[in-house]
């Protein structure tokens, strides 16, 4: 066991790589339920506002029901269901009714194991690489909810400023807690300003309080400090995403870019180069 801990130490990134295969898998089915997981629950609630009995519902959360096709509900077997070689192995359909694979799927598992063997290769094995990975993979997951349905989970981002706080608290981000508490005030109220300055002058909603709360979880991660940078660039990606897209006449009908992708975006690349884009955001502001 002593000699299996010191390999395991002597290659971080390899342990990275592999756990990050798992957690990607388990990002695939956050990504596709949990935006059914709350449609449910709107639909419950309403019914009980208006007094419609439908009767007890079949478990429907993360865990069940077990992993199936879409399609024709196949229940898949353990083979089936192994991050990338699964896909490679069924070469992107399934094996019951042959309808295809999203390649998205084994990306987002090359992704993260990326993402996670490099933190535990900047970090080692400890608690900060573990404290770190879930950051990053959180919002990975957000980013492509947000995409794909402009929702952002409360779920998901308020347990993401409180571990940010608790991160600070516990010495893993640098920060004092009381710069990543009003990192995370500072974050909430500005983007919550500029969403009723735009919809006093416009009469229109620019984003929603999601991404508001998840300003703030970025706030509490990185500090009030960065949040010039962090806004700078998600705004920049943003910006050039959406002209990318109006070129292409690819923009949605109401012409709406969900914005918690390109902070999300923002977030990675500011912890690569964290201190160039500090000093470049603060002179762009002024």
């Amino acid at each position: 066991m002593a000699d299996l801990l010191r390999a395991l130490q002597a290659h971080p990134a390899w342990v990275g790589g592999v756990v990050g295969l798992i957690i990607g898998s388990f990002l695939n089915v956050v990504i596709h339920r949990m935006p059914l997981i709350l449609e449910r629950q709107w639909q419950r609630d309403a019914a009980q506002d208006g007094d419609d009995n439908t009767g007890p519902e079949a478990p429907f959360n993360l865990a069940m029901p077990s992993s199936h096709c879409p399609q024709c509900q196949h229940r898949l077997r353990w083979w089936e269901n192994v991050p990338v070689l699964s896909y490679l192995l069924l070469q992107g359909r399934c094996h019951a009714c042959d309808a295809g694979i999203a390649w998205r799927y084994p990306a987002i598992e090359l992704f993260t194991a990326l993402v996670l063997a490099a933190c535990f290769a900047h970090w080692g094995l400890n608690w900060q690489a573990v404290m770190w990975s879930g950051f990053l993979c959180t919002l990975l997951a957000l980013a492509v909810i947000d995409w794909d349905t402009t929702l952002l989970p409360d779920q998901m981002t308020q347990p993401l400023t409180w571990a940010g706080l608790i991160t600070a608290a516990l010495g893993g981000s640098g920060l004092s807690v009381a710069d990543a508490l009003w990192g995370a005030v500072a974050g909430y109220l500005s983007l919550w300003l500029v969403y009723w300055l735009f919809k006093l002058c416009t009469g229109k909603e620019g984003m929603g309080y999601g991404d508001f709360k998840l300003f703030a979880a970025l706030g509490a991660w990185f500090g009030w400090a960065a949040l010039v940078p962090l806004i700078l660039l998600a705004s920049l990606s943003g910006i050039a995403v959406g002209l990318v897209l109006q070129k292409r006449q690819q923009l949605r009908e109401n012409h709406y870019i969900p914005f918690g992708p390109f902070l999300a975006l923002a977030a990675g690349v500011y912890m690569v180069g964290g201190d160039f884009f500090y000093t470049a955001g603060w002179a762009l502001a002024r």
